[in-house]
């Protein structure tokens, strides 16, 4: 295996390991909650999950930028995975403390600070390698994917057995991963160096940044949807318990981790705009078809065939990112990404979970699904434009 095949496996694999830790927290989200001094409910959940990406949002591109400036990527995933262990273990303790779930909410604040500056930046040095953005982006999608199905199925088992054992194996994971990702060489472009507020500034001034920005916020959303309003239809709506919960959480990430790759590196050879544009388009009819579906075994079912979509459009769009993006602009591009996906996500926790407890689960099934065909719809033209312009039709060198 030559050297950046070797980078690419060890960071996908912190990629990996970063979604892992976070998912084991979502099957049983209600119980731990309630441990945690919180109502179980779907409020509680909601907020329990906000508090995190509202710090992702704020955060992850001044890590980007951070890392453009000092031309160093490595150290500071370090410091971000080795934080946010720390706020898990903090989180396990407070139990016995007997402080007001509001502090809660503060420590899940500074864990979601510090966790996306090692998500994001394992992304970007993915992307500073060689081989293709589709590829890259797709080994990184493959990771993601991988990391949420392994995290719902183990994440509900440890729930079922006790609510707080999630947060412990949240935390080793995270120690691995400062571990593994302190053998990869920082590869962050040896041009100028810019300032932070340079880096942000130039960033702000290119426009079409807009349209995979909001293909990436938009999915977010239907992933956010599921990792609350999902869990949360699945159990109240079939009765099952966390394990079962996480284990149809994991028909969803299988298909969508292990097509990642494959069609990361497909849209390659053809371009972005059938993956981003059709594959937007087919996933949202099949997220209404889950909310749609009369019995637990078709609705199960159908998370299949969600994941498979998702795995089409998910690479190709990080991918535009990186089309789009100057070397010496990456970190701070994919953080921008990433501050929109986690928007994506704060919008599927509260819009999906107010409209399912004003209204009911079918309209917030209906809500999230619509919007992945409407925005297919409305940026279909400027997503062919960029996919021309960036000529990603020409199949990169493989190695």
């Amino acid at each position: 295996m030559d050297a950046t095949r070797r980078e690419r496996l060890t960071l996908a694999l912190a990629v990996w390991g970063v979604l892992l830790s976070q998912v084991f927290l979502y099957p049983g989200v209600s119980d731990l909650v309630t441990a945690l001094g919180g109502d179980g409910d779907l409020s509680g959940g909601m907020w329990f999950l906000v508090a995190e990406f509202a710090a992702f949002v704020a955060f992850a591109s001044l890590w980007g930028a951070l890392s453009d400036t000092l031309g160093r990527r490595v150290p500071l995933i370090a410091l971000g995975a080795l934080g946010g262990a720390a706020s898990y273990l903090v989180l396990a303790a407070l139990p016995g403390l007997g402080l007001p779930f509001a502090v809660v909410l503060l420590v899940r604040l500074f864990g979601g600070a510090m966790t996306i500056g090692a998500f994001s930046l394992s992304i970007t040095m993915l992307a500073d390698l060689s081989g293709g953005n589709g590829r890259n982006m797709g080994a990184a999608g493959i990771a993601i994917g991988l990391g949420a199905a392994l995290g719902s199925v183990i994440g509900g088992r440890l729930s079922t057995a006790d609510p707080l054992a999630p947060l412990y194996a949240s935390a080793a994971v995270l120690v691995g991963v400062a571990i593994v990702v302190a053998t990869v060489s920082d590869r962050a472009p040896d041009s100028t160096r810019l300032g932070i507020g340079a880096v942000l500034r130039k960033l702000a001034s290119r426009p079409a940044f807009s349209v995979p920005y909001a293909f990436g916020f938009i999915d977010r959303m239907t992933a956010g949807f599921f990792a609350l309003v999902g869990v949360y239809y699945f159990r109240d709506t079939f009765g099952v318990d966390a394990a079962t919960a996480g284990g149809v959480l994991a028909l969803f990430f299988v298909p969508f981790a292990l097509l990642q790759y494959p069609l990361g590196a497909l849209s390659d050879r053809i371009g972005r705009f059938i993956p981003v544009v059709a594959g937007s388009m087919l996933y949202g009819v099949a997220i209404l078809a889950v909310g749609l579906a009369p019995g637990f075994e078709l609705a199960a079912g159908l998370m299949v065939v969600v994941g498979i979509f998702g795995a089409l459009v998910a690479p190709a769009t990080m991918a535009l990112v990186t089309d789009l993006a100057g070397p010496e602009e990456r970190g701070a591009a994919l953080g921008g990404f990433n501050v929109f996906g986690s928007l994506g996500f704060l919008a599927g926790f509260i819009i999906g979970g107010t409209v399912a407890q004003v209204v009911g689960y079918l309209p917030s099934f209906a809500v999230v699904g619509l919007a992945e065909v409407a925005i297919a719809i409305v940026a279909l033209r400027a997503v062919r434009r960029l996919d021309i312009q960036s000529g990603t039709q020409a199949a990169p060198s493989a190695d």
